[in-house]
């Protein structure tokens, strides 16, 4: 039975959804600070929608724009999540990805935070929104 869109994924479920080895998913996880799935008691990884967003735009920025891990950290480092997740959608950055809001992040409250504690907001906050589509839908079926 297939998992839905929504579905955490397995380590080897994800390798497999982006055509590269575990090993390489792990290695990432060494080299890029913003990739970060969920673990479980004993380590167990799982990988959250937006984490495979997350490392399609980080394979494809490495695989077929060419990038060094460096040049990936320095892009992530100057323009954001948003442009790694946009790499992986085949975009250029134009894009409006959703749950990122379209209000410059700077003018919102809590824009004296750090890049970092930033996006791990963005990403909860994408969380939460997956979250309530699923509820959303289960009402529907009562």
């Amino acid at each position: 039975m297939a998992k839905g869109p929504n579905a955490f994924r397995t380590i080897s479920e994800a390798a497999e959804e982006l055509g590269v080895p575990q090993h390489v998913l792990r290695f990432w996880e060494t080299k890029f600070s913003f990739i970060r799935p969920m673990k479980r008691a004993g380590g167990r990884r799982f990988y959250r929608p937006q984490d495979i967003a997350v490392l399609s735009g980080v394979r494809a920025l490495l695989h077929a724009e060419g990038y060094t891990i460096k040049g990936v950290q320095k892009l992530h480092r100057e323009q954001g999540i948003t442009l790694v997740i946009a790499a992986g959608l085949g975009d250029n950055g134009s894009a409006s990805l959703d749950p990122i809001p379209e209000t410059p992040i700077d003018s919102l409250p809590g824009a004296e935070l750090a890049d970092e504690a930033r996006e791990r907001l963005v990403l909860a906050l994408s969380d939460l929104t997956a979250v309530k589509a699923r509820l959303d839908g289960l009402l529907r079926g009562l």
